[in-house]
């Protein structure tokens, strides 16, 4: 066959691939044998956005001369060359910043072992909705499926992993996970998990520690620039093996044996990967096209809602001390008072003791370090979800299901507890109703004896009140 011609009448961009067939099934080289004007000058005359590893074409030579070698572009070619399967994929591989519309066309006869097809490829600089959403019914459902999950449930967390689940099944696979990454304070958590009524896989829970996050962002490195990892046998497994050895162990110490791993990014930002181990690999195609369209729309969804998160917490946190603000102290009393749960209510109100002298007398620095100190003593007896600084010097615990004598020993702890501190002395009252909707009372309650307390304490060292410290510099 003249491939020359044929890809000469191509108007985009084309090129004929051969693939080595081998004996056990699997294949050996992939090379690019010869190719039009329009995808010659995508090697020889790249632009900017798509520069490849050599500007010179060489005919019949290995594709990985041209590109850093791609699990995905290897499948798609085998699948067209040696299956004779046609092949189609839209994509955003991160090792370029554009889109790729690609197609693969089996081409006869074969030469011997070397099969042939023909990959041709568009780009676009952005994404093409219409081509994203040309899809087969097959695909299409769950990915509907996944958006009206996700605009109608008010339930965030449950709906994830209703669609984690979804998507195990989907890949008929043994597990499920949909991780997210803090690159800030290098910490990954997971989202969602859903397993097989067989697995006996353990929660990713068991896995993460401190040293996890390096495991995790070694991922980049091993999609290697491609939109996602799918590891369907032994021969993709070599690959993982050659380049993440630790990755390797890991997944096969845990008894994986195919893995699909994608990628959730939106706007340029990492935000966690979601995979599926032990899947059905003769539904790899199925899985890769329609997680493709999936994790898109799931990156926007967890932006969004990563967003909204780091909202709330400004509009709710007390940035200088990290405990809760008096907004939302108010907005949690609000929700106590109308609680219909019949649990007990305690509160505790800890104001500082000699703020004031702290400012005047050694600067507001030591006076911002005597809040922060007052916040990390109260973490100590409370939980951080507890803990409210209502506003200046004056903190507040609001405790649910605790009993008056669990209060009271609270609340002496926390007088133990300051004494660890400089200068850190508290002003304490605390309430307790059996019925969390008398939590007003019990706030009026303790504040009315914090202030008791805190005047017998001006009373016994009047100096504090006034401001008598001396500077440290002086």
């Amino acid at each position: 066959m003249d491939f020359q011609a044929l890809v000469d009448n191509i108007a985009t961009s084309a090129c004929v691939v051969s693939v080595e067939r081998l004996e056990n099934g699997s294949y050996g080289k992939i090379c690019i044998v010869t190719g039009n004007r329009a995808y010659l000058d995508s090697i020889e005359r790249p632009t900017e956005k798509l520069t490849m590893l050599t500007q010179k074409f060489v005919p019949n030579s290995e594709y990985t001369n041209y590109l850093t070698r791609d699990l995905n572009f290897e499948g798609s070619c085998y699948d067209a060359a040696v299956r004779k399967k046609c092949r189609h994929a839209y994509a955003h591989p991160a090792r370029f910043d554009v889109w790729f519309d690609m197609t693969f066309l089996p081409l006869c006869p074969d030469d011997g072992n070397t099969c042939y097809c023909m990959y041709i490829m568009e780009i676009s600089f952005r994404p093409d909705a219409k081509r994203m959403s040309t899809i087969s019914a097959d695909i299409a459902t769950p990915v509907l499926e996944t958006c009206i999950k996700l605009r109608s449930s008010d339930n965030f967390k449950y709906t994830m992993w209703s669609i984690c689940e979804d998507i195990r099944a989907l890949c008929d696979s043994e597990y499920c996970c949909i991780m997210l990454m803090d690159t800030d304070k290098r910490e990954c958590s997971v989202l969602c998990e859903a397993f097989s009524n067989e697995s006996k896989l353990m929660s990713m829970n068991n896995y993460i520690d401190d040293k996890f996050y390096d495991i995790a962002d070694s991922w980049k490195d091993t999609i290697a620039g491609s939109n996602c990892v799918i590891v369907r046998n032994e021969h993709d497994m070599e690959v993982i093996k050659e380049r993440n050895p630790a990755w390797y162990n890991s997944i096969t110490s845990a008894g994986g044996k195919t893995i699909v791993l994608f990628p959730l990014e939106f706007k340029n930002e990492l935000m966690g990967y979601i995979w599926s181990l032990n899947f059905s690999a003769d539904a790899a195609d199925t899985i890769k096209e329609t997680l493709e369209l999936t994790t898109f729309i799931l990156a926007s969804e967890l932006y969004s809602y990563q967003m909204m998160r780091k909202l709330h917490i400004l509009s709710s946190t007390d940035m200088l001390t990290g405990v809760m603000n008096r907004n939302e102290m108010n907005n949690y009393v609000d929700a106590l008072s109308k609680s219909s749960s019949g649990k007990s209510v305690g509160v505790v109100f800890a104001d500082l003791n000699g703020l004031k002298a702290v400012n005047d007398g050694a600067g507001h620095n030591a006076g911002d370090t005597l809040l922060k100190n007052a916040a990390n003593a109260l973490r100590e007896v409370f939980a951080i979800h507890e803990i409210f600084r209502a506003g200046g010097d004056e903190f507040v615990a609001v405790v649910t299901a605790v009993t008056e004598d669990e209060l009271n020993s609270k609340a002496e702890k926390l007088r133990s507890v300051s004494k660890k501190y400089d200068d850190l002395v508290f002003a304490i009252g605390s309430a307790f109703e059996g019925d969390v909707r008398d939590v007003r009372t019990a706030l009026h309650n303790a504040d009315e004896r914090m202030y008791a307390d805190k005047k017998h304490y001006y009373e016994l060292h009047p100096e504090k009140k006034r401001g008598a410290i001396d500077r440290r510099n002086e």
